[in-house]
């Protein structure tokens, strides 16, 4: 961040800074969106699956042996429960992972990637790779894109630690 940028960001009042957060949440929800929804035509466009698909593959394969339990998978994917388990089934009946039950805990599943799936990731990702790059990439600098990573990995560590003392509270 530009010692500017910071310099003017202190200087606000509360409810500047509290106006100047909405704002910006709102932009990254209406980029998100729109960018959301190119990708989706794209990959139809291309006769790929949907780019739900592709999160829960692309998940999958950076997991260690290609393989997560739900609740894994759900909290990697930020995901309603009920839509990610309506999606693995559909996963399942096209063959690109694999349901294995857990040893450890007989109600517990693993959802394992197959290399049909790791084929159709792959297949998917020039499209999906094109998209961002025309809509993201190319209208941002180097420095911003580092500026927006950093900032949004900081909003989910501090989300993700909220969730996580919720969790232990309830416990």
């Amino acid at each position: 961040m530009s010692a500017n940028l910071l310099k003017s960001l202190k200087s606000m009042g509360k409810a500047e800074a509290t106006a100047a957060a909405s704002r910006a949440w709102s932009a990254l929800l209406t980029a998100r969106e729109h960018v959301m929804d190119r990708a989706e035509l794209a990959l139809s466009h291309a006769e790929l699956p949907p780019l739900a698909w592709y999160d829960v593959l692309w998940a999958l394969e950076q997991a260690p042996g290609g393989r997560l339990r739900m609740f894994e998978l759900a909290e990697k994917l930020v995901v309603a429960r009920y839509n990610l388990t309506r999606i693995a089934d559909r996963l399942v009946k096209a063959g690109l992972i694999e349901r294995q039950s857990c040893s450890s805990d007989g109600r517990g599943a693993f959802c394992v990637l197959t290399k049909s799936g790791l084929r159709m990731r792959a297949r998917m990702w020039p499209t999906y790779r094109a998209v961002i790059e025309r809509l993201v990439a190319a209208h941002l600098k180097p420095g911003e894109l580092a500026v927006i990573e950093a900032s949004l990995s900081r909003v989910a560590q501090v989300a993700r630690a909220e969730d996580e003392a919720r969790t232990a509270a309830s416990r």
